[in-house]
């Protein structure tokens, strides 16, 4: 323990150093939306849009790109040819080659080159050590499968003006791709979903030459000012120099830029890629995360209710972000989606660099005889990238379950957690000693509220060194790891990209020394300033920094770790306190000689993934499956970790905005998202503490976390009966884990979101499109709508289909009509929590301390009868729940149904398995022992009055479990409870029904 004395001689330091970091960096410490650029301080952002105005307002406007018929040729799946951009009123032109790729997925694929920079045939200014090319590189990150080419595919109509082309798993798909000017129109089933180019807005920044304006000779003593005739003729050559220059482009921006105090050198001059992509016939798109607004995007051209600002995608350190904003936040996915009554397509932009879309609706045609699409609302999108490749992929659908599956199988499926990260998880930055953290678990305990994890942040380190702890105030930290262990619980310490630039300190030598950082645009090591003050950043796009960084992990090297610590990546955007928006200067360069613009977006996961195989194996032998928390992701984050949402507040909007925002990750293929229960900055009153836990409770990634400025927050501090209403919200979630475990593994396998927006599960009604604070969680069919509203003591939830809904806590039989809304009543210690009918879920009804002590706990099965009143289904997913034994095999996937035809209830292998063909481990045979013991039927029919017991069929033997029927009454349905059923969670079983 430190002594006071001592205590207060750190902090005090501590708060001299966070005083003149504040003074020096405020971007760090107190964002403001004036910190961040809007579209018209980006050059390449302010072009496009005055490109695209002028396009839009020209009643004879024409694309000036154009396929040379000639280079066309069609070949297993795959269309090549060249574009022309036409770049000047004398005809000269740019030529782009074009690859359009039709894949055995159903996608498809455009991409489009430049090729003087492809060849490397330009200059680059400055004496660059940057590559020439625009960067091609980000498919070996992002995408893992997928791209087989569909040999099937082929050309049904071709001529001087257009080729179409027919393809799909069932050839009802077909790509329309457009001569002069290029475009493509995609349809599905006869019917146009999506259009390229449509509104001529596609825009390629092609290289050319600085031209230097010629110095104005110094005039001589006694010379003569110039005539007239002179300075005509000046202007002229002024104006041929510009000759190339686009019309109504502003080329300021084009060879440096500055914004605050930095400027970016821009080595290889303008290189921006724009496009116009409209989804014909669809009101709403989704997506493009991570911003703080509706689930359902919005218009961004002004108007009422309507953004000004394009969505903007260029991962920063957004201290206290804004709600109902387009401004950008820590990470990014450029996938969007359509949707609409019946039908569903999306796009997804694969481009690593700074980028902003545009959002514009225009109502379809009102005349009552029009028919099909040409009658409904088409949404415009305009994509702006500051470099790299057009590079872009179409999902046809039709339904969203296939959009998130494709993009699964594109960009990789949710990695499987340990059960243990789905439990609770207790943060602040920063608990201030190891005896703390034995306290705060131990009192925990005291009050009988359940966690898994508690976390450490920078404070914990020998002066922000990482891979290095406080021996003042963490003398012993292997004690508090076994404290933790023996009640089955872990640690996440803290560990950011930055390395303290300080002598004496191994981890910066061997960084510089073997030359693993990100390096300036002269080629040196880039310095720049964050928590530890002066800085090099870890370059994790080389392999060889990576695998250097996995030997930091050994158990041997970051001592005082164990196997249960795990880790937590934050500031990783890369957050750089003194850099231009708070972040690392675009002309810097990266391992393969790429600049730090090309790949920005990339490198929160670039970090994210180098910490993932780091953790892996830390020792000979072990394999187990990481937990790495990161702030700042891509699209492919998704196979490597979880996120969270960032600096939020302890505000009742922050809570709001947080269901949306997480709804978002998981339609965009990143479901293990979570936003920080409480609020990080500020003192959360305990209402709103309370309703946050009880929204918290239904996050994949479920954490509370507070600034280092906030009042300590643990639930037992709450007082009552707040303490007694957040206990009883961490209960449930620890009762569903089950559950919560059979969705996360349905994610891992198809991509399906963890907790399912209305549109997801219904997508056959208009209505659902627009709401976006209730979900289902899973398949379970529980459907959930938090409070997120001050004094709000009842809530209105609509209801999207005719199904039966019951409440999960009284089994009361709601009054539901479909497309409407009903009300219930939500006292403080309520949370909306629905029952969908014809579904089965699994529960484990014991209260544990942590998620490992109910590894070998028997299960409840909950079923809530459907409106037909004899059918439910639902499954259950169980493995050994930390290793990759799964893969071989080793695990449990039960369905279970209700037949009320047959009288009974089941449970069969959901895969069809034969138990013979799996050699079963350690773990399925202890599973032998666990048992379903119970079973409970809500809704159950009259007839279960009649009998006492029921009958059980397992594995050649039957016998007999007791039943008790409990009549409706007052509202309450029907319920049944059978007892001691028996049966093996992992084997067959039957129940006879009375």
């Amino acid at each position: 323990m430190l002594t006071p004395g001592h205590m207060s001689a750190r902090w005090t330091s501590l708060f001299c150093l966070l005083s003149v970091l504040c003074a020096l960096f405020t971007p760090a410490v107190s964002v403001k939306e004036h910190d961040f650029k809007k579209c018209d301080q980006s050059g390449f952002c302010k072009r496009n849009r005055a490109f695209a105005d002028q396009a839009v307002a020209s009643s004879s406007w024409h694309s000036p790109y154009n396929v040379l018929p000639e280079s066309k040729s069609f070949k297993d799946g795959q269309l090549q040819a060249t574009i022309l951009k036409t770049i000047n009123d004398n005809g000269d032109t740019v030529r782009l080659p074009v690859t359009i790729s039709f894949l055995q997925s159903g996608l498809a694929r455009v991409t489009v080159d430049e090729e003087k920079r492809q060849k490397k045939e330009i200059e680059l200014r400055h004496d660059s050590k940057a590559r020439k090319e625009r960067y091609n590189e980000a498919e070996q990150w992002v995408i893992v499968g997928g791209l087989a080419l569909d040999k099937d595919a082929k050309v049904t109509y071709e001529d001087k003006n257009q080729i179409t082309v027919q393809y799909g798993p069932t050839s009802n798909f077909e790509a329309i791709i457009k001569l002069a000017p290029f475009g493509v129109e995609f349809k599905r089933d006869g019917k146009t979903q999506i259009k390229f180019n449509d509104r001529g807005l596609l825009n390629m920044e092609h290289w050319r030459p600085k031209i230097e304006p010629p110095p104005e000779p110094e005039k001589k003593e006694g010379e003569a000012e110039q005539t007239e005739e002179e300075k005509k003729e000046a202007e002229k050559k002024e104006e041929e120099r510009k000759a190339n220059e686009p019309k109504g482009e502003d080329e300021s921006t084009w060879w440096d830029e500055s914004f605050g105090t930095n400027t970016d050198t821009k080595p290889r001059g303008p290189e921006s890629v724009a496009l116009d992509i409209s989804f014909v016939g669809f009101e709403n798109v989704f997506g493009i995360p991570s911003h703080a607004g509706p689930l359902s995007l919005k218009e961004t051209r002004g108007g009422e209710g309507k953004y000004t600002e394009p969505y903007r995608m260029y991962n920063a350190d957004v201290f206290e972000y804004i709600l109902d904003s387009p401004m950008t936040l820590y990470g990014s996915i450029p996938f969007m989606q359509a949707h609409r009554k019946d039908s569903s397509v999306g796009v997804f932009w694969l481009n690593a660099a700074e980028t902003w879309v545009d959002i514009t609706k225009a109502a379809g045609s009102k005349n009552p005889l029009s028919l099909g699409t040409s009658s409904r609302t088409t949404t415009h999108t305009h994509w702006i990238s500051e470099s790299g490749l057009l590079d872009v992929f179409v999902f046809l659908g039709p339904r969203p379950e296939d959009i998130t599956r494709k993009y699964g199988e594109l960009t990789g499926f949710t990695a499987m957690p340990q059960e243990f990260a789905l439990g609770y998880h207790q943060c602040r930055w920063n608990y201030v000693s190891d005896e703390d953290v034995k306290d705060v678990d131990r009192k925990m305990d005291k009050f009988k509220i359940p966690y898994d994890v508690i976390w450490l942040d920078i404070e914990y380190t020998d002066e922000k060194k990482y891979f290095t702890w406080d021996s003042h105030s963490f003398p012993d930290p292997i004690s508090m790891g076994k404290q933790l262990d023996a009640h089955g619980r872990k640690l996440v310490t803290i560990i950011d990209p930055h390395i303290k630039n300080v002598d004496n300190y191994e981890v910066n030598s061997e960084l510089k020394s073997k030359e693993f950082a990100v390096k300036n645009k002269e080629g040196n090591i880039f310095e720049g300033w964050c928590w530890p003050g002066s800085s090099h950043w870890i370059d994790a796009f080389s392999p060889a920094a990576r695998q250097w960084w996995a030997s930091l992990f050994k158990y041997d090297r970051f001592k005082g770790t164990m196997e249960n610590t795990w880790i937590w990546n934050d500031m990783n955007e890369p957050s750089v306190f003194n850099g231009p928006e708070t972040t690392m200067p675009k002309d810097n360069i990266h391992y393969g000689g790429w600049e730090h613009r090309d790949v920005h977006n990339l490198n929160g996961m670039t970090f994210h993934n180098a910490t993932h195989h780091a953790v892996e194996s830390r020792k000979p032998g072990e394999h187990q499956r990481p937990f790495v928390l990161t702030r700042s992701f891509f699209a492919g984050s998704q196979r490597v970790g979880a996120m969270w949402t960032g600096d939020n507040q302890a505000e009742w909007g922050h809570l709001q905005a947080s269901i949306p925002m997480v709804l978002s990750q998981g339609i965009a293929g990143f479901p293990f998202s979570g936003a920080d229960v409480g609020g990080f900055f500020g003192n959360p009153e305990k209402e709103l503490q309370a309703r946050w836990y009880q929204a918290g409770a239904f996050y994949p990634f479920f954490r509370g976390h507070a600034h280092i400025d906030a009042r300590r927050r643990e639930p037992y501090l709450a007082g009552e009966p707040y303490t007694s209403i957040i206990t009883a919200a961490l209960r449930l979630r620890y009762s569903l884990l089950p559950s919560w475990y059979t969705a996360f593994h349905q994610a891992a396998v198809d991509g399906s979101p963890i907790i399912r927006p209305m549109f997801y599960t219904n997508p056959t009604e208009e209505a659902s499109l627009t709401i976006d604070d209730q979900f289902f969680v899973g398949n379970t069919g529980l459907l959930v709508k938090p409070i997120t509203e001050k004094d709000k003591n009842s809530v209105d939830i609509w209801i999207p289909d005719n199904e039966v809904y019951y409440d999960y806590f009284t089994y009361n039989t709601i009054p539901t009509v479909k497309g409407h809304k009903v009300t219930l009543d939500a006292p403080l210690h309520k949370i909306p929590l629905l029952m969908q009918g014809g579904h089965i879920f699994a529960r484990r009804d014991r209260p544990r301390r942590s998620s490992a002590l109910m590894k070998w706990d028997d299960y409840t099965l909950v079923v809530a009868i459907g409106r037909d009143g004899k059918s439910a289904e639902g499954d259950l997913y169980v493995d050994d729940g930390s290793s990759y034994d799964f893969q071989a095999g080793q695990y449990i996937h039960r369905k279970f149904v209700l037949d009320g035809a047959a009288g009974t209830i089941s449970s069969v292998d959901a895969e069809g398995r034969d138990p013979k063909s799996v050699k079963e481990g350690e773990w399925m045979t202890k599973m032998h022992d666990v048992k379903v013991d119970k079973i409970l039927v809500v809704g159950a029919p009259a007839s279960w009055s009649k009998s006492k017991e029921v009958t059980v069929e397992s594995e050649g033997k039957t016998w007999s479990a007791s039943v008790t029927y409990t009549p409706a009454a007052k509202g309450r349905a029907a319920f049944a409870v059978v007892k001691k059923v028996d049966a093996r969670i992992g084997a067959d079983w039957k129940l006879v029904l009375p």
